[in-house]
């Protein structure tokens, strides 16, 4: 089989197009014949070394992707081949990621896909929309568990809502019930968060956002998903209710976090730092199973008119997939694997 594999930390340059055996599963898992591989920040990091030392001699990246399970190993239900399914976590704790024709993962990190949905929905799930749904079920005061309903009555904050993980946010959010505020920084960005289902859009570069967003919430926001917590906690916290949750999951642009420890103690903040790797299996279940359910009742569509435009490049130029990823490209990053 084709796949994308690196032997070194570095930058896309180390990413080699190679031949290599196809993978068999072993007990508890599933083989997926992959037709689309998604790109996340967190992939181009690891290969990079930015994150954490690299694990194995020899690594194929990328922890989304969809496809079709063409094989099962020991103690599986033979009746799950050929079903469609999104991967999410697959190079955790393994080498060998969705960058390749085919790949292994446990049973459970294959979640099936409907027939209506498309592989680019798939590929586009796993990091982003289960970090959404972490962001959206930590608030003291709000589910544990996302459906139809369950943020009635809530009214929640997506920063930066033109990105994949803010497009997840907004879509999960109001197909949970909630009043959906997206902060952006110009008009073409408000599009997209708009398309992807905010009821309300806020230029955070103009005028006085917290009093637009005050005008919206009067008495605050329940739940913040926060992609740039330094610079962005200022509003934050000008919004908030009393007893509300910021949820971050990324401090782009790397701005130092200082804590007014006084002013969090009158609101009574709550603050929830999230990364999917270390979140548990518990919270990663829960994720999925909530997820594969709005995906069933169509909640998740992507695509420009759906507010998450597709960047698409073959297998044999995803190093150029990296940079579009490592130089803030709008919209998914999606690498289509040749049957």
């Amino acid at each position: 089989m084709k796949a994308i594999v690196y032997r070194d930390n570095g930058g896309p340059e180390v990413l080699q197009l190679l031949d290599r055996d196809v993978p068999e599963p072993g007990k508890g898992e599933v083989r997926v014949r992959i037709a689309v591989s998604g790109v996340n920040p967190t992939d181009w990091k690891t290969r990079a070394g930015a994150t954490n030392p690299k694990q194995f001699d020899e690594v194929t990246p990328h922890l989304d992707g969809a496809g079709v399970i063409d094989a099962v190993g020991a103690g599986i239900d033979p009746g799950r081949i050929g079903q469609r399914v999104w991967l999410f976590m697959a190079t955790a704790g393994r080498p060998t990621g969705t960058a390749a024709e085919f790949t292994v993962v446990a049973a459970d990190r294959a979640v099936p896909l409907p027939d209506e949905a498309s592989f680019d929905v798939g590929a586009s799930l796993g990091v982003p929309a289960l970090t959404a749904h972490r962001a959206l079920t930590v608030s003291e005061h709000g589910p544990s568990r996302l459906r139809p309903g369950a943020l009635d009555g809530k009214v929640v904050l997506a920063a930066g809502g033109a990105g994949a993980v803010g497009h997840a946010t907004i879509q999960l959010a109001r197909w949970a019930g909630a009043t959906v505020i997206s902060t952006v920084s110009g008009p073409e960005k408000g599009r997209l968060a708009t398309a992807a289902g905010a009821h309300h859009i806020v230029n955070y570069r103009e005028g006085n956002p917290a009093a637009a967003i005050r005008a919206i919430a009067p008495d605050g926001v329940d739940i913040v998903a926060e992609v740039a917590l330094g610079a962005n906690l200022a509003l934050d916290l000008a919004v908030l209710r009393t007893r509300g949750a910021i949820a971050t999951y990324a401090n782009d642009g790397g701005k130092p976090v200082h804590l007014d420890v006084r002013q969090n103690m009158t609101l009574n903040t709550r603050f929830q730092f999230l990364v999917l790797y270390t979140v548990g299996e518990e919270a990663l279940a829960a994720g999925a199973e909530d997820v594969a359910a709005a995906v069933a009742d169509g909640a998740m569509p992507v695509g420009a008119e759906h507010g998450l435009p597709l960047v698409r490049f073959p297998l044999g130029r995803t190093d150029e997939a990296h940079r579009a990823v490592e130089q803030g490209a709008i919209g998914k990053v999606l690498v289509d694997i040749p049957s």
